[in-house]
C-alpha cells in the first residue's frame, strides 16, 4: 500500500512539472486546524464566550462568525504572515486605548501550535485584534 501511494505521488509529481498546473495540498497528512477562542469583556453578551472553530469541518464550530473567520484566515495563510504574533517588545505604539475587551486564542493553524492573548490597550493591539475580526469580534472601545 505504501508502495503505491510513492509511485502515485511520484506520477502525479512527474505530471505536474510537465506544465499541468499545481499540485494541491496532499489533505492525507495535513494536521486538522482547530481554534478554541476565549473572549470576555466585549460589552456585547452574546460576543463573550469560548467558541471552537474548525474550517475543516463547519459541523463542529460553534463560533458565532464560522465562515467569516475561515475566510479571513484563510486570506491571512495566502498572505503569508503569522497573525498570532505577539507585538515586539520594542515596538513602538500609540498610546490609544481600545477598551478592555480580552481573547485567548489556542489550537493549531497552518499546521502551527498557536496559544495567543490579545487586548485592546494600545495602537499595535488593536491593530492586531483588528486584523483577525471576524476570528475575534468587532469591538470598538
Amino acid at each position: 500500500m505504501l508502495r503505491s501511494l510513492v509511485l502515485s505521488t511520484l506520477a502525479t509529481a512527474a505530471l505536474g512539472t510537465a506544465g499541468l498546473g499545481p499540485l494541491p495540498p496532499l489533505t492525507l497528512f495535513s494536521s486538522p486546524e482547530s481554534l478554541t477562542v476565549t473572549v470576555e469583556k466585549s460589552g456585547h453578551p452574546d460576543a463573550d464566550g469560548t467558541f471552537e472553530l474548525t474550517c475543516t469541518d463547519r459541523a463542529k464550530s460553534n463560533h458565532p462568525a464560522a465562515e467569516n473567520a475561515c475566510k479571513r484566515l484563510d486570506q491571512l495563510a495566502k498572505e503569508g504572515g503569522d497573525p498570532f504574533r505577539p507585538v515586539a517588545p520594542d515596538q513602538m505604539c500609540t498610546q490609544v486605548y481600545g477598551g478592555p475587551a480580552l481573547a485567548h486564542v489556542s489550537g493549531t493553524w497552518q499546521g502551527r501550535k498557536v496559544d495567543a492573548h490579545f487586548s485592546r490597550a494600545n495602537g499595535c493591539e488593536i491593530d492586531r485584534w483588528e486584523n483577525l475580526e471576524p476570528l475575534l469580534p468587532l469591538v470598538r472601545g
